[in-house]
């Protein structure tokens, strides 16, 4: 059985090829791919500038209706809209017992490390796959940087009553606002140099909206979180977190990015410093917030494209041009 498939053949060459479809292993699905949202990982890989080795069909961020089940399946049948977690751990090394899933020792990552949901179909393990029911697939595409974004608010501890600043009001900006009201912040400031991202980020519940750092306060947030990977902004992170507040490092930088931060700062003001990568069991939690509507994600989808689009996708989000935020691939 063949398919079409958008391939990364090396750093900024991908193409659309006919390409054998995975085998189907006994506890595996394979999923006919309706929507697949390009992330900024899928950029950074088509870049050079991210884990896994070339060629690769991309795509983590997907959702589809199932074709074929393993033999050894019990939870999914065909014709069932589901979504995927796409990174595959191995359930018996330290970290995983650990239940540190994400730093799995033989970790996988359906889209990076894996064939991913840049194509007509994809096989990935039943354990990575979630039930979507009456939501639409482009929803359901969210349900992976919605889990990503959950996991990620869990570890920088936010409280009620809490000022946060987010730095960057893309797509996943704007869904950790969205999670950071749902845990009881006051108020959320929201920086971006594209007017029309805070435009939607004020829609969406941003209290204050700036176009720099310079119009800020110093010292003056409870929580402050990088969502733009930028190291122009994750170094000034401390500068505006108050003392024994807590800053969270969310977006992807590139591989070789450095950082260079006030040593003296950070120790005289008794910082917590946090990075998050991707998620851990957060799923499900995901699935329920889209499902009982407390988060809204269809706003975010700016653009739908088919898979000869992916390279123009990549530039309209690198430039910022077209009110860009969620840029879906639909292979179909």
């Amino acid at each position: 059985m063949e398919m079409k498939a958008l391939v990364i053949e090396k750093p900024g060459v991908a193409q659309v090829q006919t390409v054998p479809v995975v085998p189907l292993g006994e506890n595996d699905v394979r999923i006919k791919v309706k929507a697949s949202g390009i992330c900024g990982t899928d950029v950074h890989i088509f870049r050079g500038e991210y884990l896994g080795g070339y060629p690769v069909i991309p795509g983590h961020e997907l959702s589809g209706v199932i074709d074929e089940v393993g033999a050894k399946v019990t939870r999914f049948r065909a014709g069932d809209r589901v979504a995927v977690e796409p990174n595959i751990s191995c359930d018996s090394c330290h970290a995983c017992l650990g239940n540190r899933q994400n730093f799995c020792e033989r970790w996988n990552a359906v889209g990076v490390t894996l064939p991913g949901g840049m194509a007509e179909y994809v096989v990935v393990p039943e354990k990575a796959v979630f039930n979507i029911g009456i939501l639409p697939f482009l929803v359901g595409a969210f349900v992976e940087p919605l889990s990503c974004v959950l996991h990620g608010v869990e570890q920088a501890g936010i409280k009620l009553g809490d000022r946060v600043l987010i730095m960057g009001a893309g797509p996943i900006g704007i869904l950790l606002s969205k999670v950071i009201q749902l845990r009881g912040a006051s108020e959320i400031t929201q920086i971006d140099l594209n007017r029309s991202r805070l435009e939607l980020a004020e829609t969406n519940g941003a209290a204050k909206v700036y176009t720099s750092l310079e119009g800020l306060k110093r010292d003056s947030f409870d929580v402050v979180v990088d969502a733009s990977g930028a190291v122009s902004l994750m170094e000034r992170a401390p500068d505006f977190t108050r003392k024994g507040g807590t800053v969270l490092w969310f977006g992807v930088p590139k591989r070789d990015a450095k950082l260079q931060l006030p040593a003296f700062t950070i120790f005289e003001k008794g910082l917590f410093l946090l990075s998050s990568y991707t998620s851990v069991r957060n799923s499900i939690q995901a699935m329920d917030l889209l499902e009982k509507g407390k988060i809204d994600v269809a706003p975010l989808v700016s653009h739908q494209l088919p898979l000869e689009d992916f390279a123009g996708g990549v530039e309209i989000i690198e430039k910022g041009t077209e009110g860009v935020m969620k840029v879906m691939v639909l292979p179909a």
